[in-house]
């Protein structure tokens, strides 16, 4: 298919690309199936792509990563998207949670960390969604109550991924329930800490190989040390991070939207219908037409989402615009796919049924889209 040629990337970028596909071939493809049946993928499979340099490649030199800008962690995310193989969670790890660490933590916390989370033998997960709170996170009701040298902390969380491989939790808490917003703060919680349980994997609709999972904590005890960042500034670290998760979501998006029409633009070659193939209808022709230019026009506008992310230009209304525009697109482009399938795309052999089903909650996490386009009414009308 024709498209407008990239230029956000350059030449080392796409032999890194190179290896990280070939990696997903070998090391993902013969086993995701597998995964899906296991709710989880192989945490071997961590280890192996930390030893390629594939989990936190911005991180730096210093702590164990080589230092490269975000482009290098775009390029797994956008692999991973147009795989499909939505079971690996290394952009929750790379891109949301690891980055925490990286801005707010201290000396201590980076030299203990962040060289075993670029090696695979540290996951991390990110614990922000209650059962009562979602895209509202001044709604929390996890506590983090100050008792001498420590912090005991009470509460829930519910669809974490990575949650049942996760050796180390970001847990955002209330230490201060009164102050709103200027009360919430992230402490850096190990698993194995007493107090501290991974309840069942949830079972959902789609990213079948991804573990979700519910979080409990009943007086857990955590040191002074175990803060990330200040005290009450939680909320303010949460903000300015979200732009880069939503721009993870965007680019997988967009990276996965592009694989299913490419497939399906191959599928209605081959399949016939009253005679002949099913490409040469008109009715197959326009929807692709539809399709191609939508996609095209999305990867532009990300291509440059993605720079000005680089020349840390990239806010959080650019953002929410991001995230509202390709998750929509997504779910469009898979669903008009899935119909030229017919009903060999309601098989979850084909992988546009597999998108079908794993796309749907792109729409809801990482603040839902009806919270985007407030996010962007508000910014105009202000």
């Amino acid at each position: 298919m024709s498209a407008i040629p990239r230029t956000v990337y350059e030449e080392e970028h796409e032999l890194f690309r190179s290896s990280v596909k070939k990696f997903l071939e070998t090391e993902a493809a013969p086993y995701h199936a597998q995964w899906e049946k296991d709710g989880q993928v192989d945490r071997a499979l961590w280890l192996k792509a930390g030893e390629q340099g594939f989990l936190s490649p911005s991180v730096k030199e210093e702590y164990g990563g080589v230092g490269v800008d975000f482009r290098y962690n775009a390029i797994v995310d956008e692999e991973c998207g147009r795989s499909g193989f939505t079971g690996i969670g290394w952009g929750l790890h790379s891109d949301i949670a690891v980055p925490y660490i990286e801005r707010y933590g201290n000396e201590e916390q980076k030299q203990k960390y962040l060289p075993k989370c670029v090696s695979g033998e540290i996951v991390m997960a990110i614990a922000m969604t209650e059962p009562a709170a979602g895209s509202d996170l001044q709604g929390i009701k996890t506590t983090a109550v100050k008792d001498g040298d420590d912090y005991i902390i009470n509460g829930s969380k519910t669809f974490i991924t990575n949650g049942q491989h996760a050796d180390l939790v970001i847990v955002v808490a209330k230490t201060d329930p009164t102050a709103g917003a200027k009360g919430i703060s992230l402490f850096l919680l190990e698993a194995g800490t007493p107090g501290f349980e991974k309840g069942k994997n949830l079972e959902k609709i789609g990213l079948k190989a991804q573990d979700t999972s519910e979080l409990f904590f009943q007086d857990v005890r955590v040191s002074k040390d175990q803060l990330l960042g200040e005290e009450g500034m939680g909320f303010v670290y949460m903000m300015q991070d979200l732009p880069q998760e939503r721009l993870n979501v965007s680019i997988i998006a967009i990276a996965n939207a592009e694989s299913i029409l490419e497939q399906t633009v191959n599928y209605v070659k081959e399949r016939n219908a009253f005679g002949k193939s099913i490409a040469t209808f008109q009715n197959t022709q326009f929807k692709l037409a539809e399709l191609e230019t939508q996609v095209s026009v999305a990867r532009v506008f990300l291509d440059r989402c993605l720079e000005l992310h680089i020349e840390h230009k990239f806010d959080s209304v650019m953002a929410a615009k991001a995230k509202l525009m390709t998750t929509d697109l997504q779910c469009k482009v898979i669903d008009e796919c899935l119909q030229l399938h017919g009903g060999y795309g309601f098989m979850w052999e084909y992988p546009v049924a597999r998108a079908f089903a794993d796309s749907r909650v792109q729409r809801i996490y990482a603040g839902t889209n009806e919270v985007m386009k407030l996010i962007i009414g508000r910014d105009l009308l202000k």
